[in-house]
C-alpha cells in the first residue's frame, strides 16, 4: 500500500516542494490512487497512495495526529489496528477514518516511538516530531516493506524506492563496489549496502532517529527472530493443533480491506493452504498462477510448469482462476521494466513475479503470498543437512559459507572481476558480512544438530526471506498490487520458533543417527532436494484438512522459470548480444573474458549457469538503466 518519500535538512536549510515533487513522481507507479505533501521549512514529506483502508479522502496521508504533534506518512497495513483502535479509544483518543495510518498517529500520541514496536503488520513509516523537530524511521519485524535512506551530513533522504533518492540534487551516482562483490558472492546482499553508493536499507525492526544533532544514522533494533528457546517438552499433536489454529487466524487477519483481494496459487501446500481458507471468507475468490511454455525444456525442468496443479486446487476451492504463460521471449521484453523496478538486485530468476503481479492487478489490488513457510518451518532439509553434523561454530562457518556462494566463489574473484575493480575490494569482506550475521544473536549455540539446523533457519530467515520480500514487493507495487504474507503474522512466526527442529523434519532421528557411522567411513554424503523432502513436516499434517493429500505430499519444487534450457535455446542469442554485444557496459566492472568462459560452459558444454547468467543480465541493466540512464519502455 502507497510510496513514501521525504528529506530532511539538518543544516536547517529550507526543503523545495517541486524537489520533493520530482523525487515522488518517480514512485508513481506505487499509488496511483492519490498523493499528499508535508513540506514545512527544513523537513517534507510526500506520500503516494494505493487505497486498500477507508478509500475516501478521509485516509489521505500526510496525515496528523488530533494533537497535532505528529505527522505521519506510512507504506504497508496494519493488520491488528482494529484492536489497537479500541484500546485507544479507551484512553480519550477519537477517530475520523477507517484506516491504520490514523491509529499510527494516534498510537504516537499516546505511547511515543514505541507503539511501532506493537504494530502486527507489514510497514515502513517516517513520523515527523513537530514538537522536538525529530524525524523517525521505522520498518517491520520482517522487512517486508523497504525503507532506503541516504544521510550526507547535512541531508537525509528517504523513499520506499531507490530511484526516488537518486533524484535529489546532492545526490550523485556511483557503484558501491562492497556490494557488488557480496551480490556476486550471495546473488543477495546481507548487509544493509545497496549497489547506490551511500544508499543504505534500514534494517527490519529498526526505529531510527534524526535531528540537527545527528552526525550519522544510528540502527536501533527492537525485535530479532530467536530460534533458541525451542520447546522440547512440546508434543507433535499439539505442534500440529497449534500451527493450523494459528495459520487460519493469519489468513483470516490479512483479508481486511476495502477492496478485492485474491491469491496467488502455484500448486504448492503454502499457496494451497491459503487459497483454501481465503476461499472460504470471498465467494468467488480469484487466484492466480504463472506456467511455462515446456515445448524445447529438457531434464529436471521439464517438471516446472505447475498449471495442472493449480487448475485441481481452484477447482476444488471453487475459485475464479487465471493463468499467465510465459515464454522464452518473454525474457527480453521484460528484463529491464524487472531491473527499473527491482533497481536493488536480489535472489534468483524473478521476471516470472513481474508478470504474475500484472496479471493479478487487472483482478484486485490485494494478493495473498505464500512466502515464508518454508523459512520458519524448514522447508529446505538438503541445505540443513549439509552443516548439522558440524562439530562446532567454526566448522559449521565454514560449510554454510560454502554453500552460500551462490555465484562466485572467493578464490574466483581474480577472475571474475577487472584489474581495477578487484584491487579496490576486500576479498575476505562477504565472509565478514556473512559471519557477523550469526555473531549478531549472541544466543546462538553450535552444540547439536539441532542447534546447527535452528542457526540455519535464523540465517536463512534474515537473508534469503528478505531477498524474497524485496522482489515480491517491488515487482508488484510496479503494477499498484499488494502483495500480503500470511505466514508472517507476528502470533504464528512467535508460535513457529517454539517448535522443536524434530516437529519440522520428518528424517531427524535417522539423519542424526547417521552421523557417526558417516564419519567413521569418512564420507560426506551429496544431497539433493529430491533426496532429501522431509521438511515442513508439522506444517503438512496442520494442513491436512485444508487441502488435499495429493498436493500436500507432492515434491517441493521453486517457483522458476526454464531457464537453464532456455538460455542454450531461444535466448542463447539475446544472453550473448547483451552480455558480450558492442553494447555491453558492465564490462567496466565485470572481466569479459571471464563472462564469455561462462555463457560458452552454459550453451556448450551444458554446465548448468544459470543464476550466473541471470545475475550478469540483472547487473548489465542496472548499468544500462542507472548508469547510463537508458530510458525503460
Amino acid at each position: 500500500m502507497c510510496g513514501i518519500v521525504g528529506v530532511f535538512n539538518i543544516n536547517e536549510e529550507a526543503v523545495y516542494r517541486d524537489e520533493l515533487k520530482t523525487m515522488t513522481s518517480q514512485i508513481a507507479h506505487r499509488g496511483p490512487d492519490g498523493q499528499g505533501y508535508y513540506v514545512k521549512k527544513n523537513i517534507g514529506l510526500a506520500h503516494k497512495r494505493l487505497a486498500i483502508l477507508d478509500t475516501s479522502d478521509k485516509g489521505a496521508q500526510p496525515m496528523g495526529s488530533k494533537e497535532g504533534r505528529w505527522i505521519v506518512v506510512f507504506n504497508g497495513c496494519i493488520y491488528n489496528f482494529s484492536e489497537l483502535k479500541q484500546e485507544l479509544k479507551t484512553k480519550g483518543h477519537t477517530f475520523v477514518s477507517e484506516t491504520d495510518t490514523e491509529v499510527i498517529c494516534e498510537g504516537l500520541s499516546a505511547y511515543g516511538t514505541s507503539f511501532f514496536e506493537r504494530l502486527n503488520g507489514m510497514f515502513a513509516i517516517a513520523a515527523w516530531d513537530t514538537q522536538e523537530e525529530e524525524l523517525y524511521l521505522s520498518r517491520d519485524r520482517f522487512g517486508i516493506k523497504p525503507l532506503y535512506y541516504w544521510f550526507n551530513g547535512e541531508t537525509l533522504c528517504f523513499s520506499s524506492e531507490i530511484k526516488a533518492i537518486i533524484k535529489h540534487s546532492d545526490y550523485k551516482i556511483d557503484v558501491d563496489l562492497k556490494a557488488l562483490n557480496e551480490y556476486f558472492t550471495f546473488q543477495n546482499v546481507f548487509s544493509y549496502n545497496t549497489l547506490f553508493m551511500g544508499v543504505t536499507m534500514l534494517p527490519p525492526a529498526n526505529t531510527v532517529k534524526i535531528n540537527k544533532d545527528s552526525t550519522y544514522v544510528k540502527h536501533n533494533s527492537w525485535w530479532d527472530y530467536d530460534f533458541t528457546k525451542t520447546d522440547e517438552s512440546m508434543s507433535f499433536e499439539h505442534a500440529t493443533s497449534e500451527t493450523k489454529k494459528l495459520f487460519k487466524q493469519a489468513v483470516t487477519r490479512q483479508m481486511i480491506a476495502d477492496v478485492p483481494v485474491g491469491s496467488y496459487l502455484s500448486g504448492g501446500m503454502d499457496s494451497g493452504s491459503i487459497t483454501a481458507v481465503a476461499s472460504e471468507q470471498v465467494e468467488r475468490l480469484s487466484t492466480f498462477t504463472c506456467g511455462f511454455d515446456m515445448s524445447e525444456v529438457t531434464g529436471r525442468e521439464a517438471n516446472f510448469d505447475e498449471r495442472r496443479d493449480a487448475e485441481l486446487m481452484a477447482n476444488h476451492f471453487k475459485t475464479e482462476h487465471f493463468e499467465q504463460v510465459m515464454n522464452a521471449g518473454d525474457l527480453r521484453w521484460s528484463l529491464p521494466k524487472l531491473v527499473y523496478h527491482l533497481e536493488d538486485l536480489r535472489v534468483g530468476m524473478s521476471y516470472p513475479n513481474y508478470y504474475i503481479s500484472r496479471l493479478a492487478s487487472k483482478f484486485v489490488k490485494v494478493c495473498l503470498q505464500g512466502t515464508g513457510g518454508d523459512e520458519l518451518f524448514g522447508g529446505y532439509p538438503w541445505r540443513y543437512y549439509k552443516v548439522f553434523d558440524a562439530l562446532d561454530q567454526q566448522e559449521f562457518f565454514d560449510q554454510y559459507y560454502d554453500f552460500w556462494q551462490r555465484l562466485v566463489p572467493d578464490t574466483e574473484k581474480e577472475n571474475l572481476f577487472t584489474r581495477e575493480v578487484f584491487e579496490k575490494i576486500d576479498i575476505d569482506e562477504p565472509r565478514k558480512v556473512f559471519e557477523k550475521v550469526f555473531t549478531f544473536n549472541e544466543k546462538l549455540k553450535y552444540d547439536t544438530p539441532e542447534q546447527h539446523i535452528n542457526n540455519s533457519l535464523y540465517f536463512e530467515i534474515k537473508t534469503f526471506l528478505p531477498g524474497l520480500f524485496l522482489v515480491g514487493d517491488k515487482l508488484a507495487m510496479a503494477h499498484g498490487l499488494e502483495e500480503r504474507f500470511p505466514f508472517m503474522d507476528n502470533d504464528l512466526v512467535d508460535f513457529a520458533m517454539k517448535v522443536p527442529v524434530k516437529h519440522k523434519l520428518g528424517n531427524l532421528s535417522k539423519e542424526i543417527a547417521q552421523i557417526d557411522e558417516n564419519k567413521l567411513s569418512n564420507e560426506k554424503k551429496t544431497l539433493s532436494y529430491r533426496e532429501y523432502d522431509d521438511g515442513k513436516n508439522v506444517l503438512r499434517k496442520a494442513m491436512l484438512d485444508f487441502i488435499p493429500d495429493t498436493i500436500i505430499n507432492r515434491k517441493k519444487q521453486g517457483f522458476s522459470a526454464p531457464d537453464e534450457s532456455w538460455y542454450r535455446g531461444e535466448n542463447a542469442v539475446y544472453v550473448q548480444e547483451l552480455l558480450l554485444g558492442e553494447k555491453t557496459i558492465s564490462t567496466k566492472y565485470i572481466n569479459k573474458e571471464y563472462i564469455h568462459k561462462i555463457v560458452k560452459e552454459h550453451i556448450e558444454e551444458h554446465i548448468n549457469h544459470r543464476l550466473l547468467i541471470w545475475s550478469f543480465m540483472n547487473f548489465e541493466w542496472w548499468c544500462r538503466i542507472f548508469l547510463n540512464g537508458e530510458t525503460v519502455r
